[in-house]
């Protein structure tokens, strides 16, 4: 997350600033979040994609609040607080990291909105868990790590490019061994696989401002043995850069720019970037 140096704007701006004050009133579940980080966006589409009633929280996870370390000693978000049971809603109980909060909302409330994990099909459950690991472990690190790339590294800016590639095509070749012609990872459902990795697709036209050569996928037509695979995945970000959820839970470009120029200066303080500027494990 970034520091509260890194974020210059202390709220969320444009559809997202509309959809923070459609959820300012108190409700049972309460979203402490932070309006720029990715991770807080995972969260942040499912509860839409869910349609449930919820209240967003802005804090500053640089500034902690005593109530907000209270309810979550290691001052992470998302955190998610949940009524204790039906019949204690006063009472609360947290949880953190965006995966778990994610797979809780689908498993506390199936009734509700969209089903985010196939139904029925264990086997198709785990695929999706392993793909979803394929992001948080392999896809978004390297995403910071081509981000935060400077020349002072010990590995170049191609190699980083070419490591993002690397992984992004492993997830359109998944998708197009195992689609049904749709748009999604399981085709045409929108998944918890989709939202692990949605809020990162995004933000992949920051790496083009801020770094020479950008992202760097090749033009249609220039892909050579690759263009099928770079196809579906030119479909799958297409089809996520236009679904209502993530639209609406994004605020106006101009902020992001200010708050990733200290990513792309490698100067951030956040625990993704000095994990990522040391090499270890991201938060």
């Amino acid at each position: 997350m970034p520091s509260s140096v890194d974020n210059p704007q202390p709220s969320a701006t444009g559809r997202a600033l509309q959809l923070v004050q459609a959820h300012s009133s108190p409700a049972p579940l309460k979203l402490y979040a932070g309006w720029f980080c990715p991770f807080v966006q995972r969260a942040w589409i499912v509860l839409e994609e869910k349609k449930l009633p919820y209240q967003y929280m802005e804090i500053n996870p640089y500034d902690k609040s005593p109530e907000f370390l209270a309810l979550n000693p290691r001052g992470l978000v998302p955190t998610l607080a949940v009524p204790v049971s039906e019949h204690n809603k006063k009472e609360l109980r947290p949880l953190y990291e965006s995966t778990v909060i994610c797979e809780y909302l689908e498993e506390a409330y199936p009734e509700s909105g969209e089903r985010l994990l196939p139904q029925g099909d264990p086997y198709e459950r785990a695929r999706c868990r392993i793909w979803i690991d394929h992001v948080g472990s392999r896809i978004v690190p390297v995403w910071y790590r081509l981000m935060q790339h400077t020349d002072d590294k010990p590995y170049s800016i191609q190699e980083a490019r070419e490591g993002l590639h690397k992984h992004l095509k492993a997830f359109a070749k998944e998708m197009l061994d195992h689609g049904s012609g749709g748009p999604w990872f399981l085709g045409e459902t929108f998944s918890l696989v989709d939202v692990a990795l949605v809020p990162w697709a995004q933000r992949l036209w920051l790496i083009d401002h801020y770094k020479p050569g950008g992202v760097g996928i090749p033009k249609k037509g220039e892909k050579g043995e690759d263009e099928g695979v770079w196809a579906r995945w030119d479909t799958w970000l297409e089809a996520a850069l236009e679904r209502k959820s993530v639209k609406e839970t994004a605020s106006d470009e101009k902020e992001y720019i200010a708050i990733y120029k200290r990513y792309a200066e490698d100067t951030t303080q956040s625990e993704v970037g000095q994990a990522t500027r040391q090499g270890g494990k991201l938060p």
